[in-house]
């Protein structure tokens, strides 16, 4: 018995589909894993109860851009790397004076115009309030940073007790209080809230499947 075998068709035009078939394939798969990784990361901000603007810090991008490769990658990163760094690992803040980590209250207020990268401190407070800070040393106790002469504004931070009448300022010294503006601590320890590589290691893992899913 003879058999002969003879290739049916142009050879070249057969390997150049097969090729943009595996680009397609590898380009698409490095997609969903990059949009999927980073949906499962922004969620776990959102379910440690770490807010949605942490949580949308997280980035993807597919390299190269605009372009089907075969050796097609995905990046996943975040904004705050250091923020979110501290909630994977778990850290212990200290002063970097050295002193005191002030730690604002409910009183102190929100940080205006800032973002992940910016805090609230004493000196801020006190430019943006043109408020006096006290110190008061609690032994065996958190010391605290407080201001004299304050009022509770319906959302509960602290205002200055003034007001003004004909034109001139005064001070209310009826209903004077005193606001505990920032608690001083040595330092404050952050627990594990995430696992960043736990994801990514669940997400390289199905790439391979991915790939042939997307395989036409």
């Amino acid at each position: 018995m003879r058999i002969n075998a003879a290739i049916v068709g142009d050879l070249e035009a057969l390997m150049e589909e097969e090729v943009a078939a595996a680009e397609t394939a590898v380009t698409t798969a490095m997609q969903e894993s990059s949009e999927g990784l980073k949906a499962e990361l922004r969620a776990q901000v959102t379910g440690s109860g770490l807010g949605e603007r942490l949580a949308k810090t997280w980035r993807g991008q597919v390299y190269p851009q605009q372009k089907k490769s075969i050796s097609a990658a995905a990046l996943v990163w975040t904004k705050a790397p250091e923020l979110v760094d501290a909630f994977d690992k778990g850290a212990v803040i200290r002063s970097s004076a050295g002193f005191f980590l002030a730690i604002p209250t409910p009183a102190a207020g929100p940080v205006r115009g800032g973002g992940y990268q910016k805090r609230l401190t004493p000196g801020s407070w006190e430019r943006r309030t043109g408020m006096r800070l006290r110190f008061v040393y609690r032994r065996g106790g958190i010391s605290l940073l407080v201001a004299d002469n304050a009022r509770l504004d319906k959302k509960g931070r602290a205002k200055a007790n003034t007001g003004r009448r004909g034109g001139a300022t005064f001070t209310r010294l009826a209903n004077r209080n005193t606001s505990i503006i920032f608690w001083l601590v040595p330092q404050a320890r952050l627990r594990k809230r995430l696992d960043v590589k736990k994801a990514g290691d669940a997400w390289q893992a199905r790439v391979p499947s991915l790939i042939l899913r997307n395989w036409r």
